[in-house]
């Protein structure tokens, strides 16, 4: 008797990376450690930097913040492992907690960008399904309105950087679960603040917006330093501060130690 033929199941190939998206990730990773090298000046080292209290650094500071977001939105689709990336970045976020909890109390890291990206993540898993039943245009729409609407109600209400439309209950704003939706107690302080409302939105504009791409679109521009760097995104992030740190020490120290001051008056 001659067993039945078996199908193979032949596993598909990987989808190819797309270098404009690490391209654009490279850039924006730059643009933020420029950044935070600009905050250690002003917070850590007491340097006065006008300029960096102005609406124009406020706006360079978003302009990351908003890429990177979109960006992982954009990206959410492109994964299979969507729950092991989605944990990784979680737990990522959970570890910038714990490190500057230990090494800085005054500026711990409570809820901040990784552990957004993270939670979004893990929480577009089961909302996929009726997500897809939306058409993409309508969703991208509908997600930006909301982000904007939702902008401000980490100060307690809806509108979009000052623009009140309407203010929230005060019983809303109780503990840090709370602050984990996007709605803070009085008590609570984070260096780097983003909760699920409103940023989850402009995470599920990324993700629509991945929808709209042409069909037939190229893996876009390759800049090796900045692709390079766009695919080593995390570990980039979790690593760029303690360097730009002692970067800026050892520039400090040495043209003090030249100047004959010391660094700590």
């Amino acid at each position: 008797m001659v067993p039945p033929a078996v199908k193979k199941r032949i596993p598909s190939a990987p989808r190819p990376r797309l270098s404009g998206l690490d391209t654009l990730r490279g850039a924006t990773l730059i643009s933020m450690i420029v950044y935070h090298a600009c905050w250690d000046l002003v917070w850590i080292f007491g340097v006065n930097f006008p300029w960096y209290h102005t609406t124009g650094a406020y706006w360079w500071q978003q302009s990351i913040c908003w890429t990177f977001i979109l960006l992982s939105g954009y990206c959410w689709s492109l994964g299979r492992q969507r729950f092991k990336r989605g944990l990784t970045v979680f737990l990522a976020g959970g570890l910038v907690t714990v490190v500057t909890a230990l090494t800085m109390p005054e500026n711990t890291v409570y809820f901040g960008v990784l552990t957004l990206l993270g939670t979004s993540a893990l929480a577009l898993i089961p909302l996929e399904k009726l997500l897809r039943r939306l058409p993409a245009r309508a969703g991208l729409a509908a997600s930006f309105v909301l982000f904007l609407l939702a902008r401000d109600v980490n100060g307690g209400a809806l509108g979009f950087e000052g623009a009140v439309i309407a203010r929230l209950p005060q019983a809303w704003y109780q503990n840090a679960f709370t602050a984990l939706l996007g709605f803070p107690p009085e008590s609570f302080a984070s260096t780097d603040y983003f909760s699920l409302f409103p940023w989850f939105f402009l995470f599920l504009t990324g993700y629509f917006l991945y929808r709209l791409r042409p069909s037939d679109g190229g893996p876009g521009p390759h800049l090796p330093v900045l692709t390079a760097m766009g695919r080593h995104s995390l570990p980039i992030y979790l690593l760029h501060q303690p360097v730009v740190y002692a970067l800026l020490y050892g520039l400090l120290f040495g043209l003090f130690a030249i100047l004959g001051v010391s660094l700590h008056d």
